[in-house]
């Protein structure tokens, strides 16, 4: 087996070439904890984590039961309005690529700190504009400071979890982000239908400013190339309040830190690094699966409030009430596919004798992290595909409202899976890199979506609903073998990315091959 054939684990990732626990630099890594953040304390982390995912979709989806509003208001055509969908999942795939690789360097909070202060700037002017081009520069704005939420949310995960547990993390912070469809077309159509499509906005600014309060507070800086495994401080300017006056505290009886954050000159984010994780063999047949994935996911989403205005009757907050099975099923389904992924890890670890301990991080360069994570994902992607197409054949038949709406719990139940699993295993791959390999994914999927989401009226036009998502379903299908190659090839392309990496790290040309 292919997993037998890898080299023996050292202290460096295999991935990354970098050393995992900056924290402390010497020992093997099976002796030393990969966190000194206790498990309250990691749990505050990932709830925050979280919650800030969450602002991303839900701006993106609060804004849906507003459409065909916003178009009367504005007086302009449901295709230009479609349009500043378009444009926000561009922003939402573009400015992750610059952001990620500023969190990776300079910490996490400077980054959460940047993007909600564009955040909260862009929803103010949304709630004060009046004219279609300030909305379509603002909607741009706004996914800018939003979407970058998701890759820190990743990466905090990354920052303070090992693989053997990342599952059900990753499934609790993916929940957050997922919550978007339930709550934001509900609150988005309330808002809407009785006091009026700017007060969408006004929420989103005091909700995010909430938030802020909270984080400035509490959340500790958790980048482990800044704090290492959480015991080194970072510098003044990077603490959380609470953090700030214990370190005063400290210094004033006297007890001084015997090992201090390194200072690292902050250069400006180059996006090169995440495209050059994008180009990566094993990398890029991952995330085309995942864009191709999400590309039907946001057909589906955006498709809803016309043909459901079109077909029964329905006003902004009744189109916002039937997203709520959608975001109900993607929010149980990404904390019980975590708990599943764990279970495969340590299913898959059992039986090859993989040592599995406690917060201690282990060298996956002799585990097929690649089967422990994708083997979820071929139930979950068929049914997702069976349930888009049943969903396009309920409409263009016009079956009663409660069938759609039965199939998009289904539907978010599936899909929502299968993204989690490709999520993690993208973490898995770059632990020290999280949040540029998760903007890579952004990158990937947010302009793939925002193609598709430009060509979905055309194509309904075109084909009808019943075909239209017969063969969004069938695409999605066709990525299977791609996702069988990965298993299958996944840990040799993995091995030859690493030799290449100590390779180019000490000097020595041309790195061996893996075998083959």
């Amino acid at each position: 087996m292919a997993e037998k054939e890898i080299n023996q684990p050292s202290i460096s990732h295999p991935e990354s070439g970098q050393d995992v626990n900056a924290g402390t630099r010497s020992g093997d890594l099976a002796d030393v904890d990969y966190s000194v953040f206790t498990v309250s304390q990691r749990r505050y982390i990932v709830f925050m984590a979280s919650w800030a995912g969450f602002f991303s979709p839900v701006s993106s989806q609060i804004y849906f039961p507003a459409l065909n509003t916003l178009a009367k208001d504005l007086h302009v055509s449901n295709s230009l309005i479609n349009l500043t969908l378009t444009s926000y999942m561009i922003f939402q795939g573009l400015s992750p690529m610059f952001i990620g690789d500023f969190a990776d360097k300079a910490g996490r909070r400077p980054a959460y700190i940047m993007c909600f202060t564009i955040y909260i700037a862009a929803n103010i002017g949304l709630a004060l504009q009046n004219h279609y081009a300030a909305l379509f520069v603002l909607r741009c704005l706004q996914s800018a400071g939003s979407s970058t939420t998701i890759a820190l949310s990743s990466a905090v995960v990354a920052d303070v979890t090992t693989a053997s547990q990342r599952g059900s993390y990753m499934g609790f912070v993916t929940a957050g982000s997922l919550m978007g469809p339930s709550v934001g077309p509900v609150v988005g159509g309330l808002l809407s239908q009785y006091m009026g499509w700017r007060a969408i906005f006004w929420f989103l600014t005091i909700f995010a400013a909430a938030f802020m309060i909270s984080f400035l507070v509490f959340f500790p800086e958790t980048a482990r190339g800044v704090v290492g495994d959480g015991s080194l401080p970072p510098q003044k300017w990077n603490m959380s309040l609470i953090s700030y006056l214990k370190s005063r505290k400290a210094r004033k009886e006297g007890v001084i830190p015997t090992v201090i954050a390194s200072k690292q000159k902050l250069k400006f984010p180059n996006p090169f690094q995440t495209l050059a994780i994008v180009f990566q063999k094993d990398i890029s047949l991952i995330l085309f699966c995942n864009a191709i994935l999400f590309a039907g996911f946001y057909d589906v989403s955006a498709s809803i409030p016309s043909i459901f205005n079109e077909l029964y009757g329905l006003d902004d907050l009744q189109v916002g009430l039937c997203y709520i099975p959608f975001g109900l099923g993607a929010t149980i389904a990404s904390v019980i596919n975590g708990k599943l992924l764990d279970f495969n890890y340590r299913r898959l670890a059992k039986r090859l004798n993989f040592p599995l301990t406690k917060n201690r991080e282990t060298d996956l360069r002799n585990f097929p992290i690649e089967k422990a994570r994708l083997q979820l994902a071929f139930p979950l992607l068929a049914l997702g595909s069976i349930s888009i197409l049943v969903f396009g054949w309920f409409l263009n038949y016009g079956i009663h409202l409660a069938a759609p709406t039965c199939i998009l719990f289904l539907m978010g139940l599936t899909l929502t899976g299968a993204f989690n699993t490709i999520g993690t295993l993208l973490v898995d791959l770059y632990p020290t890199q999280a949040a540029k390999s998760t903007a890579a994914n952004n990158f990937v999927r947010c302009l793939l979506g925002a193609g598709a989401t430009a060509l979905i009226d055309p194509m309904l036009s075109a084909m009808g609903r019943g075909w239209c998502f017969t063969f969004i379903a069938l695409v999605m299908l066709a990525t299977t073998p791609l996702l069988l190659i990965v298993i299958r090839k996944g840990p040799y392309w993995r091995e030859e990315r690493r030799l290449k990496g100590e390779a180019k790290k000490t000097g020595g040309g041309n790195a061996p091959r893996s075998k083959k």
